[in-house]
């Protein structure tokens, strides 16, 4: 299994099944069956998580959420990577590929 992220150029990620997703107001909370820890996913990371729901690239997420939030190329880059890498250590994505 991939434990860095950061090292691939343009990753295919998706969620990984078994977690509990909940709306509370625009955030998005999770439940963690398979560890039993919850997640407050956050606005930005509840649309990350919907993005991820199906194998999809770093990139696409990167492109849609530049389309939706007024942020530069490199720090979106930046922030979705090091989101997905903490996902990734938890447990709760897959890297595909």
């Amino acid at each position: 299994m991939v434990k860095n992220i950061q090292v691939l150029s343009n990753p295919i990620v998706s969620q990984t099944e078994g977690n509990i997703v909940s709306s509370m107001g625009h955030e998005k909370v999770m439940l963690s069956v398979e560890n039993g820890k919850y997640y407050n996913l956050g606005e930005v990371g509840g649309v990350i998580w919907d993005l991820i729901e199906s194998p999809v690239t770093l990139e696409k997420v990167v492109r849609e959420l530049r389309s939706q939030y007024e942020v530069s190329q490199t720090e979106c880059e930046e922030q979705v990577n090091q989101f997905l890498q903490m996902l990734l250590e938890e447990g709760l994505i897959k890297v595909h590929g």
